[in-house]
Formats: C-alpha cells, structure tokens, sequence
C-alpha cells in the first residue's frame, strides 16, 4: 500500500512531553549515518552546472523511504546515475512502515533524516511541519541529468499536491491514477462488463453471489479505500462544488446528496453480503489477494500502486486493468470517464537535515529520464516524468489501462488534499471499519466523519490550508 492517506497526532506532535521521549526513540527510529563521519553532515561542496545544490563529495544522504507498494529499492537506484554528477555521493535508504510514530521524534529532537518518502497510513501531516521542510522549487529549476530543465520535463500541475499555503515542499513522485480493478480475463469468461453507475455495480453483485463471489472486499487498514470511492464518485456527480466543501470542513459537507445516494446503495450492499465477510479484521494485503489471487471479489477500488504491491500474489493471467469510479445518475456535473489522477508518494527534505542538498541531490537522480524509466519498468506505474512508459506498458494491463484512463479524462481530472493536509485518516479507518462491518449505518457514518470535519475546523491551533 503506498499512497494511502496518512495521519499524525497533531496535538501529540506539538505536545512538550514528545521531546522527552524523542531522545529514548532516535536510537530505533532511522539512526542517522549524518553523524558517523566529517564528510557528512551540513558541509557544502562547490555549486555547479553538475552540482546545483552544492553537495559535499563523498558525502552520504539518509534516505527513511515508506515501505508499501512500490518497496524502497527505486530510491537506492540513485546510486546507478548520480556517481556521473558528483563523486562519492551515496544515498543509504532504510525502509520504514510507520513513518509519524517512527520519524516524528527526529523531528522534534532537531535529527530528522535527509530525505523521506512521508507515505502511508501512517503518514506526517504536512500542515503540521510546513516550517520544518525544504522548499523545492530549487529541484524543478534545476536541469536534469539529460540536461534539460526539470520543470520542462514533468506533467502539468504536479506541483499542486505538495504545495501547501503557497509553499511547495513534497515532491510527489508517481503519477497515480485512481480507480476500481478487476480482472479482465475473469469478466471475460463470465460476460460480464466494468459497470459505469452504482446501480450497475448493484447488479453485478447478484451477479458475483450467483456465482458464489463478492462484490467487493476491505481490509482493516484499507477501509478508507472505500471513503476515496465515495468521494472520488460524489465529485463526478455533483461537480466540484462537492470538492470545496468537503476541503473547508463545512458543517455539513458528508450530508451532501451525491455522497448520501452513494452511502446508501453501499450500505445495501453490505447489508445485502456483497462484501468478503471479516475484512475489518483482515491485513490489508491478506484482503487483497482474496481478490487478486482468489477472485472472491470481483472489483477493488484503489489506485495505481495495486499491481505492483501485490505482484507476488496475484493470479496467473488475471490481466489486472482499472476503470473510472461510477456514478450514481445518467446525467452527472463531470463526465464517467472523469478520474482522480494527481502526483503522489511525496518526498520531503526537512530544513535540519544535516544534508539537505543531497536529500535534493537524489531527488534530481529520481527525476533522470534514467531514474523514471526504471521506476515505471519495475513497480509498473508512470512517474511524474512524461515520455518514459512505452505503448504497450512494459506488459503490463494495469499500466495500459492508467495510460487509457488519463487519455480518455482528457481535461476532466481532479485531485483533492483535505485528508492528507489535516493526518485524519487514521481516525476516519474507525467508522469505515465499522460501516463496512454492518455495524454502523449510513447515518452513523455520517455523523462520524462529520464530526472528524467538523473537531479540524473548529480546532484554531490547526493550521487550515487555501481551498480554491
């Protein structure tokens, strides 16, 4: 799981009692190699054309990397290109699950690493340590390793889900495109078509449970997947008016009527076992393969990392492929072949990290056309690079179908950053987990989520990013 929308405690981050218990938590946190030797740390080398940033030679950079869908190894790629740029320059990548719990103390006792990969469930919240980062206009200014500059080489609008009240400062690396997926070969067999509207989707669950299937299945730390469907389709349906009050955490932002119409007809699927039962009890992955290996669902909303993260247990020739989020009427404000596609897997450099230049330095090593190219052949799934996946998607149906997705959106693509920015997803997983569960209906949900909206809004020592 990579791009799954993160949380931190933002009262336990600013709490005085967390310095305390950073010193007994920096030894099993990422333990910084910045300190083991003179060439590292803050010393900066010459700036150059080759050298933008100034890197000191033979300096090494502490790469805390979010180990979930697309693993850690693409970053320790940059070893391959960056030895041509500056001499000695290493980056030690340590993979790390739970990013906050594990790095949020290295934070506060002034030792954070060089770079991070601040992904996952566990994810910082980036309102919360906005002046503690790097901004990086600096990278996209600069060329690239083909000599060209970097802001010339990416897609449009990349910058946007990591700037924050004007500021950008995370770098989202992969383009990810989302959407629902299932298995061609599986549809195929059985005449079965990807359904456009939720109503659709109704009847291919009687279709799943004459055949002795599901509809869709969760797992604990994944039932937000569910809150992205509902969103991403609320939006599609009521246009981007459903957007705006959601991101300012209006009073009644979950009552809106696309997202209403949508929470019903899915409690009637769970009502009505179109889900694997026992998911808010499932490892996210064990749920998954139940899918992607065992078919007992037929349809997985996620996004573009699936492929990747569950190659190792997914079924031969399932011909994994994505298709946009339904809707719920015949007429809805944005077309069906709308997605939500936007630059994810943000990369952070914070101020005190002893060297912050070179954290930029693999950064601009990621961004060579060498870097993308290898990133998008192995984890398959395109980078914010343009012009590095081929055709016919390296093989891969899953990359075929996100390239045919953002292709067939044309203009109609949207993005929104209000989980991400305020680290509520944790909280949110309680009462997915619950609903998903048949334990909570949709009224209750309802008033969970908006109370989660509604604590952020009113909370005045939370800092509130510009919707627009």
């Amino acid at each position: 799981m990579t791009t799954r929308i993160g949380s931190l405690d933002r009262r336990t981050f600013l709490r005085g009692a967390i310095a305390a218990a950073a010193v007994a938590s920096m030894a099993t946190a990422c333990s910084s190699p910045s300190s083991e030797g003179s060439d590292q740390g803050g010393t900066k080398g010459e700036t150059s054309a080759k050298n933008p940033f100034g890197v000191a030679k033979n300096s090494k950079v502490e790469a805390c990397i979010f180990n979930g869908g697309y693993g850690t190894d693409y970053v320790g790629y940059a070893n391959k290109v960056m030895g041509g740029q500056i001499a000695g320059l290493t980056v030690q990548v340590k993979p790390v699950v739970d990013i906050a719990p594990e790095l949020q103390p290295r934070f506060v006792g002034g030792n954070p690493p060089d770079l991070i990969d601040n992904s996952g469930e566990d994810q910082i919240g980036f309102l919360s340590i906005l002046e503690q980062l790097e901004t990086l206009d600096d990278v996209f200014d600069a060329n690239n390793y083909e000599g060209k500059k970097i802001a010339d080489t990416v897609y449009a609008g990349v910058k946007d889900p990591g700037t924050f009240n004007g500021k950008f400062i995370a770098l989202n690396y992969v383009m990810t495109v989302y959407g629902v997926w299932y298995s061609k070969s599986l549809f195929a067999a059985n005449g079965w078509t990807a359904p456009k509207t939720w109503d659709e989707a109704y009847e291919l669950g009687k279709k799943a449970k004459a055949k002795g299937k599901y509809l869709f299945v969760h797992g604990k730390e994944a039932a937000t997947y569910y809150q992205t469907l509902v969103i991403d389709s609320a939006i599609k349906e009521g246009g981007d008016e459903v957007r705006i009050s959601l991101e300012k955490l209006e009073a009644d932002s979950w009552s809106q009527k696309p997202i209403q119409d949508i929470f019903k007809i899915m409690e009637k699927m769970v009502k009505e076992g179109m889900f694997v039962p026992g998911g808010s009890g499932t490892q996210f992955q064990k749920a998954q393969a139940s899918w992607s290996n065992d078919q007992k669902a037929l349809l997985y909303p996620t996004g573009g990392w699936i492929e990747n993260e569950m190659k190792k247990a997914t079924k031969a020739d399932f011909q994994m492929t994505g298709f946009p989020e339904m809707v719920v009427s015949a007429s809805p404000k944005m077309p069906y072949e709308a997605v939500r596609a936007a630059a994810g897997e943000p990369f952070i450099v914070p101020k005190k990290a002893k060297n912050a230049a070179g954290g930029k330095e693999v950064l601009r090593a990621m961004l060579s056309k060498e870097g993308a190219s290898n990133f998008s052949k192995t984890k398959l799934a395109p980078t914010i690079v343009k012009d590095t996946v081929p055709a016919d998607g390296y093989g891969s149906t899953a990359l075929v179908s996100q390239s045919k997705m953002l292709a067939d959106a044309g203009d109609n693509i949207f993005d929104y950053k209000f989980v991400n920015a305020y680290g509520i997803n944790t909280d949110m997983l309680v009462p997915w987990n619950s609903f998903l569960a048949g334990d909570l209906d949709a009224a209750g949900l309802t008033k969970a989520l908006q109370k989660i909206s509604d604590k952020i809004r009113e909370d005045d020592s939370v800092k509130k990013f510009e919707v627009s």
